[in-house]
């Protein structure tokens, strides 16, 4: 059984491809600069990796040329080898709590929900709709990145704001990052094989979310509205008092979306360090002394801890924090000095542990922790290839 796991962005396309027999990826890569000139592709097999820089006028290109490598490298025999493919689809609001097989129906709501993902649900509908003409006969399932937190309950998504402003214009908490969060829920669960764990999940990356997990359900997120929102990231500011916004506005003579654009991609640990927004570089600047960069990088941790603080409280307690994605699986300065800041709850971790911990399953926290303390690789692929396989074996 062989499923290709498809995530598409309105001018790139990465894919990984499955044997589920053994959970394997056989393949990987992305396809950049779709309807751009100086297209390009990368894939990796069998410890190799081929690269070309080819014209791609379309997703539907992309596709095509992907489905002809996958068989001219023998990576498989023929086409009929794909039993299914699933697609990472960010935005269907309220509607969609779980997975789904792709019907008309869905494409449709993707093409509705737009204006909650102007960049992505536009590209997800490409790439579905390129696959679905090379491959018509092969089932398509849609994993759902704000499904997992549709569990939420009123009195966390509803924002203070006109009630109107939520049943006519859909204005809500939606979170995401919620494959990931569902992805680390799952894998703790079964390695411990408990289910009615609390968990808090640190998703930090580039990106970064924090969920409040009871019981295999969410009950919290940082992200809201759209991704701007929660906690302090690489370039995204978190949240922030929204009187910012015209006050700047008027300062600097931008309008509304030159602000958020400002606050997505100019703001986080690159607009307070000055510097950078990948977390190595924050920490070779604390190393070589820069003030700038140890700002930054406390503030970082400091909003964290504050999220997983109030977490804890609203799930009365917790059983483990989890920390996962490119800085939570990564940097063992990051962990030791969130946990630090949270020693008052009874939080500890071994050092040498934490140290060790890089990009690998591990329990971090002493054994006298009041809770436990793991680091856990996500895996958003290999879920949306789970799910798919579901659907096949199921229907």
């Amino acid at each position: 059984m062989k499923i290709i796991c498809v995530n598409a962005g309105s001018s790139s396309l990465k894919f990984k491809l499955f044997n589920m027999k053994n959970e394997e990826v056989i393949a990987s890569g992305l396809f950049e600069r779709i309807g751009i000139s100086n297209s390009d592709y990368i894939i990796k097999f069998n410890g190799q990796k081929i690269e070309q820089e080819i014209e791609m006028n379309n997703h539907l290109d992309a596709v095509q040329i992907l489905l002809d490598k996958l068989v001219s490298l023998n990576i498989i025999s023929s086409l009929s080898e794909i039993d299914g493919v699933g697609h990472r689809l960010v935005h269907g609001k309220d509607k969609y709590k779980d997975s789904v097989i792709i019907t008309d129906e869905v494409i449709q709501d993707l093409t509705d929900y737009k204006e909650f993902a102007p960049l992505h649900n536009p590209a997800n509908v490409l790439a579905i709709n390129a696959f679905r003409e090379v491959l018509p006969n092969v089932m398509m399932v849609g994993v759902f990145d704000t499904a997992f937190h549709q569990s939420i309950e009123e009195e966390n998504y509803l924002y203070a704001v006109p009630r109107e402003w939520y049943s006519e214009y859909g204005v809500r908490k939606y979170g995401f990052h919620g494959t990931s969060h569902r992805y680390i829920t799952e894998t703790l669960t079964s390695k411990l094989g408990r289910s009615d764990l609390k968990i808090i999940n640190c998703h930090i990356g580039n990106g970064g979310s924090l969920s409040a997990i009871k019981n295999g359900k969410c009950i919290n997120t940082t992200m809201g509205f759209t991704p701007l929102s929660g906690i302090m990231m690489g370039t995204r500011s978190g949240d922030i008092d929204s009187s910012i916004i015209p006050y700047v506005m008027e300062k600097e003579g931008m309008n509304a979306n030159e602000v958020i654009d400002v606050l997505n991609k100019q703001s986080g640990l690159l607009g307070v360090s000055s510097k950078s927004e990948d977390m190595r570089d924050i920490l070779r600047g604390i190393d070589e002394g820069d003030t700038e960069c140890l700002l930054a990088f406390n503030k970082y941790c400091r909003i964290v801890t504050n999220f997983i603080a109030s977490y804890y409280v609203e799930l009365e307690g917790a059983d483990i924090i989890s920390f996962t994605a490119g800085v939570g699986e990564n940097s063992y300065p990051f962990r030791k000095k969130v946990c630090e800041n949270l020693k008052c709850l009874g939080i500890k971790i071994d050092d040498s542990k934490n140290e060790e911990a890089f990009g690998k399953y591990a329990k971090i926290s002493t054994d006298d922790s009041l809770v436990d303390v793991y680091v856990v690789p996500t895996d958003e692929e290999l879920l949306i290839a789970r799910d798919t396989l579901h659907f096949i074996q199921n229907v």
